[in-house]
């Protein structure tokens, strides 16, 4: 479940039940609540890194948003610190979400 809060570029009609698509390279991490352009910021917790090519993809479980997927390369995981249960701040452009009514 996303925070009731959840900002995207196109709203569905009000009282809609959507599913929330969020491709994994969109959700950037942080290590420090994130300022600036993103809209959608809440914390999380790593769960899981798996090696995938050149990148690695970490799972993020949460209280505050559904549990999600970030696609980053080893220098960003190196200079963030990342292992299993580090926390962490995840971010989402809104116009990176789509919703898809069900």
């Amino acid at each position: 479940m996303w925070p009731s809060s959840l900002v995207i570029a196109e709203p569905v009609e009000k009282g809609a039940e959507a599913l929330a698509i969020v491709a994994p390279e969109a959700v950037s991490l942080h290590r420090d609540r994130p300022a600036g352009s993103p809209r959608n910021v809440w914390p999380g917790t790593i769960r899981e890194i798996t090696a995938v090519s050149s990148r690695l993809r970490v799972l993020v479980t949460s209280e505050e948003a559904a549990d999600v997927v970030a696609e980053i390369i080893p220098q960003a995981a190196a200079d963030l610190a990342v292992t299993y249960g580090t926390p962490v701040w995840c971010s989402a452009k809104a116009t990176e979400i789509t919703l898809v009514t069900l």
